[in-house]
């Protein structure tokens, strides 16, 4: 039995049970491409394990707290642990997809304004769009291997597939950053009305920078504000025992010579 054939099964199976739906398959598989997951057959599977995890997370925390009684001394606290339990193992699977997107999102992030730089000198040089991505792909591959696999696809797909503007929707779509998508617009625009790209990349890439700065300095200007507490809590009492603890244990000397 073939991949496909496995994952039809699967989706049978969950569709005569009345707990699948196409929009939640298209969510999920919106999500693996987010994370960087070019099967969309996964998502069949993981909308599976959504339903199973919490019955085995359930019937394994239900052996231990009850069955085998491993925290006897728990009376209410069993019923949060058997409910952190089920909602960890619904939940669990796509929490972890959720934060491999944002770290790859991040990663991307930082990598897209000398992305742009490189496109537009690509594009002064003479150089195709196609070309320009995977000569950009190439450059950036070891820096910021996830931007430089986004920008190697979209130099494949741009060579192959009969519309462009199909590749570059497919970059927006497997990416969730909005600049990005102003990058991907730039381009559709240029290939529909024939602007010049080197300049409209080259706004971008300066937008993107200062957006970098900007973000850099709003985490600098919060700083203050998060080490407050730590600094009442850890730094201060210390330096209290430190400056008044000499004086303290001569006053009771003092008295106690007395």
């Amino acid at each position: 039995m073939r991949k496909t054939d496995k994952t039809e099964k699967v989706r049978d199976t969950l569709s005569n049970m009345k707990v699948l739906q196409q929009s939640q398959v298209e969510d999920m598989q919106q999500k693996l491409a987010w994370a960087g997951f070019r099967n969309k057959e996964i998502a069949v599977y993981l909308l599976g394990m959504r339903m199973v995890l919490p019955i085995i997370t359930g019937i394994i925390g239900f052996v231990l707290l009850y069955v085998i009684e491993i925290k006897p001394d728990w009376e209410m606290k069993r019923v949060m642990a058997m409910a952190a339990l089920v909602f960890g193992g619904y939940k669990g699977p796509e929490m972890y997809l959720s934060n491999i997107a944002k770290k790859r999102t991040d990663l991307i992030r930082k990598g897209l304004p000398d992305a742009l730089d490189l496109l537009v000198i690509c594009a002064e040089a003479g150089l195709t769009v196609d070309a320009s991505f995977a000569r950009v792909a190439k450059e950036l591959g070891k820096a910021y291997p996830e931007l430089g696999d986004e920008f190697a696809l979209t130099s494949i797909e741009l060579s192959f597939l009969n519309e462009r503007k199909k590749a570059f929707d497919n970059l927006a779509y497997r990416v969730n950053l909005d600049s990005v998508k102003g990058v991907v617009t730039t381009m559709v625009q240029t290939e529909k009305y024939g602007t010049p790209l080197a300049s409209a990349l080259r706004v971008l890439s300066a937008e993107f920078r200062n957006e970098r700065m900007m973000r850099a300095e709003e985490k600098a200007a919060r700083l203050p504000a998060i080490m407050t507490i730590p600094l009442i809590m850890f730094i201060l009492p210390v330096l209290f025992i430190v400056i008044l603890g000499p004086a303290a244990c001569s006053i009771a000397d003092a008295f106690s010579g007395m």
